[in-house]
């Protein structure tokens, strides 16, 4: 009589085991690939709201720089440079702002500091003097309704620089970069007239 109960036979359990072990690998696979897509889309949409608060945050110069000298016109004491917002950009807190200097004849200063008596006191950095630290400030401000350091959209801030009296010398050119807490750099690149007056353009 055949043996209805071989080992060879295949069982509705045994087959029920295997297609649950092939649902559960599914289900992993599924999952890790899924978590890496919203991964992957989280990073993209950050990296896009980074870069349009990039975008929206930067500075742009108005007009001119304007260079001042000392009293014998042999050196500039600091620069006067206009600054406002890019088109549509967003308000953005000048306080926070980190300048640098370098020149040609070698002045450097990696983060020109902001006036120690205040944001908007420049009484150091128009000295021109080297006992005193290199020190910016916000010399005026043009159109801003907001009391202190914000720049607003449409407004303008006059941004005083002070100048290292030994390398502020006729016919330097000098660098200016203005780095806010959030935006682009804005580089300010001018050569000093060979011959200086009380206040010129910077080229």
């Amino acid at each position: 009589m055949k043996n209805i109960y071989s080992d060879n036979a295949f069982t509705g359990l045994e087959a029920a085991i295997v297609l649950i072990a092939f649902v559960v690998v599914a289900a992993v696979f599924s999952y890790v690939v899924l978590g890496a897509g919203f991964f992957t889309s989280q990073t993209a949409q950050t990296t896009t709201h980074t870069a349009v608060q990039q975008a929206s945050s930067s500075m742009e110069m108005v007009g001119n720089a304007y260079g001042v000298a000392d009293g014998n016109n042999s050196y500039l004491k600091y620069v006067n440079i206009t600054v406002a917002l890019t088109s549509g950009g967003t308000a953005m807190d000048i306080s926070s702002m980190v300048v640098s200097y370098t020149d040609n004849n070698g002045g450097h200063n990696a983060n020109v500091g902001t006036n120690t008596a205040g944001l908007f006191t420049c009484t150091n950095a128009i000295a021109g003097n080297d006992t005193l630290p290199q020190e910016w400030c916000i010399g005026q401000k043009i159109n801003n309704m907001t009391a202190g350091s914000m720049l607003e959209p449409n407004a303008q801030m006059v941004i005083v620089v002070g100048l290292p009296k030994a390398t502020a010398t006729p016919n330097t050119k000098l660098t200016i970069n203005f780095q806010p807490a959030v935006g682009a750099v804005l580089p300010i690149s001018r050569t000093i007239p060979g011959g200086l007056t009380t206040v010129q353009a910077l080229y």
